[in-house]
């Protein structure tokens, strides 16, 4: 996941919520419903702000792996022509990690931010702009139990159970931001994680965001 990202975000600090954020993201292939974490407040402060400012409508879904995830938010990426490359278009700055591992975590359904390699961002800081929804893949036990020793980490029997009978992508626990959950719409996910793909993992055909919008239900 590459993208240019030079400054840190400043955010005015906000009273907190006890109510979460939901927002309806409304694609070509239907509408898909998120809710933002309070307890990652950078990133739900600043996706409600790029939401307001309407940073996100016309937008491409840029980057789709089967089993895997979806990606969009390459402010580059409006009007793009099929033949250009995406994935570096960013806002300036990033949002510093909010990891809250491991009650979030990377379940299918789960949204999160993207951001730049280890290699030249140590820090974990986030895209301002692009986000992923994780589609994933279902996990054995025996994969699971082969993940922990190999890797020596501990999965709480929440991580298992999800991973086992709805899917993940385990692997980006503990490295990137998850800031938020589908609570509706997952077929839509589907539906574009589905889309056939040139080499570049960008759709042949474009799928795009029509508008992202704060709802109350």
């Amino acid at each position: 996941m590459m993208f240019v990202s030079v400054f840190m975000l400043s955010l005015y600090p906000i009273h907190a919520q006890e109510t979460e954020t939901l927002v309806l993201i409304d694609t070509d292939m239907g509408k898909i419903k998120v809710k933002l974490f309070n307890d990652t407040p950078l990133h739900r402060d600043n996706f409600i702000k790029n939401v307001k400012e309407k940073r996100y409508d016309g937008l491409l879904f840029h980057r789709i792996i089967k089993q895997f995830m979806v990606q969009g938010g390459d402010i580059n990426s409006k009007d793009a022509p099929i033949e250009q490359h995406l994935g570096d278009g960013d806002a300036g700055y990033t949002i510093p990690a909010e990891i809250v591992y491991p009650k979030y975590f990377h379940k299918r359904g789960a949204l999160c931010a993207a951001r730049t390699g280890d290699d030249i961002n140590p820090e974990k800081a986030s895209s301002a702009t692009q986000f992923y929804i994780v589609t994933g893949k279902f996990y054995t036990e025996m994969e699971l139990d082969k993940m922990e020793k190999e890797n020596g980490i501990t999965l709480t029997p929440e991580q298992k159970e999800a991973y086992m009978l709805e899917g993940g992508a385990p692997h980006l626990d503990g490295n990137y931001t998850v800031f938020g959950e589908v609570v509706k719409g997952m077929k839509v996910v589907d539906k574009i994680q589905f889309a056939a793909t040139n080499e570049d993992d960008r759709p042949l055909k474009n799928i795009k965001i029509k508008t992202m919008t704060i709802v109350d239900k």
